[in-house]
């Protein structure tokens, strides 16, 4: 790509990320300043359908007949779960389940 299309590429992209930020503050303006009762619902919905899909996404590819049978990955999955119920930090149950399934795929 030349220059010219890599700059046009970031341009499209930054507004594309604009507008998806800014058009439902645009589409759903009420006076109430309340969203809409469909909105609250999604906003209800999707985060737990976004981690299942996340869930389902990390662990498309473990190799279940491999010599470690994907225990690298359950345990590590498990862990995140388990600290995330205990202490309710999103990111302190990222990094620590992280940090436990490079532990555990150095170890087995």
């Amino acid at each position: 790509m030349t220059l010219v299309q890599h700059l046009a590429t970031i341009a499209l992209a930054a507004v594309a990320n604009f507008l998806t930020r800014l058009l439902p503050f645009a589409l759903f303006k009420r006076s109430d300043k309340t969203p809409p009762r469909f909105i609250r619902a999604l906003g209800d919905f999707l985060p737990g359908a976004i981690m299942a899909m996340l869930v389902v996404y990390c662990f498309r590819e473990v190799d279940w007949t491999g010599p470690t049978h994907g225990l690298p990955e359950t345990l590590a999955g498990l862990a995140t779960v388990l600290i995330h119920l205990k202490w309710r930090q999103l990111f302190v149950s990222l990094i620590a389940g992280t940090l436990i399934y490079m532990l555990l795929l150095t170890l087995l």
